[in-house]
């Protein structure tokens, strides 16, 4: 049980945002639910495309919500396709002049990197960027689609 001195902090903080994300084995495409969380990534050679959810559930913990509100939307998801993931630790650092991070802007300029090292240079971008004042966490994860005729 927990107890506070602050109970309007305490609610505000009783909510997760989300994004969940199903990737078949058998078909190129992903089925995402995003509840409240920030837009994934589609990383392809041709650029980077925020994948937007049409009508995104509430955040989890905000109270009852029926089960109609998880609709998955389905995104073609193919050979070499990228997934990138991240909290809004990323698109909500700052620079100097309170600008925002670019994240789909930005990322595109790394495209050819391997997935880790990718998440390296967006880690280390998104400090200078902010002059090594993240106010968030940060959290990345970037899933690829195996290419046509590579071994699993």
């Amino acid at each position: 049980r927990m107890t506070s001195t602050k109970p309007s902090e305490d609610a505000a903080e009783r909510f997760v945002t989300a994004v969940m994300v199903d990737i078949p084995d058998d078909k190129p495409v992903i089925h995402m639910i995003s509840c409240g969380h920030p837009s994934p990534l589609l990383l392809r050679e041709s650029g980077a495309t925020v994948l937007r959810v049409p009508e995104p559930a509430p955040p989890l913990g905000l109270g009852m919500v029926p089960a109609s509100a998880y609709v998955p939307t389905t995104f073609p998801f193919q050979s070499a396709d990228r997934l990138v993931l991240y909290t809004d630790g990323f698109t909500e650092a700052r620079n100097a002049h309170g600008v925002f991070y670019p994240l789909a802007e930005r990322v595109v300029r790394w495209a050819d990197l391997e997935s880790r090292h990718l998440v390296r240079r967006i880690a280390a971008d998104v400090r200078e960027y902010a002059d090594g004042q993240a106010h968030d966490d940060m959290a990345m994860i970037i899933a690829q689609r195996d290419r046509v005729g590579s071994q699993k």
